[in-house]
């Protein structure tokens, strides 16, 4: 599908996110058959984000098994953006000090200039935000890896474009992930109402998991 096609479509859902009870799970899924106390039943299989592994700004290595039983957003920018990347994040910086101290969500932005951006450079610019701690990570590792897990697992703009500002392009978005690993919702992360939402369904999914627990 057209990746136009496909970011248009996510926009309509971002619209409507908000009219249901429950957060819809975006992404490609497939069905299954399979056998339920002998009865062949048809089942729903999720697009989720793959396992990973990069490298965070304390220099430890990160997978996706560190955001097991987490609600975690994630995003993508470079450390000496001119555009859009200060603006987002200004923005996340309000989601961090909201859920701050909350072991249930984390944040994890990815560099996508990771020749630049080492652990060491990753770590100033945390410090600079008045970011502490791992529960708001940032990471760099393999070029085409980030380029790839953006683009096909995270359904955002990664990459690099000598044409653009800075010699890179992504996109702005604020990506909501579930304990599952499922992408719950996407949010313009250069806007206030954005951010806001973003906080909202986060109380929501975190509604969810409390509701389905009793």
């Amino acid at each position: 599908m057209n990746k136009l096609i496909i970011v248009l479509a996510l926009f309509s859902l971002w619209s409507c996110s908000g009219s249901s009870e429950r957060l819809p799970i975006l992404g490609e899924r497939d069905t299954v058959k399979k056998m339920v106390d002998g009865k062949e039943v048809v089942d729903t299989v999720y697009h989720t984000i793959p396992d990973f592994k990069f490298v965070n700004q304390e220099g430890d290595t990160v997978s996706a098994q560190n955001f097991n039983d987490k609600i975690y957003v994630a995003d993508f920018f470079f450390t000496t953006c001119p555009t859009i990347c200060p603006v987002m994040k200004k923005q996340m910086k309000k989601v961090y000090e909201k859920f701050k101290g909350e072991n249930e969500v984390a944040i994890l932005s990815h560099t996508i200039d990771p020749e630049h951006d080492t652990p060491a450079v990753l770590k100033e610019y945390a410090k600079d935000l008045g970011v502490s701690g791992t529960q708001w990570m940032f990471v760099t590792g393999n070029r085409e890896k980030i380029y790839e897990i953006g683009e096909k697992q995270y359904l955002v703009v990664a990459g690099a474009d000598s044409t653009a500002p800075g010699g890179y392009i992504h996109s702005g978005a604020f990506v909501l992930v579930d304990k599952q690993k499922r992408v719950r919702g996407m949010y313009n992360g250069t806007d206030e109402a954005g951010t806001q939402r973003l906080i909202a369904d986060i109380e929501r999914l975190r509604k969810e998991y409390k509701d389905e627990k009793q």
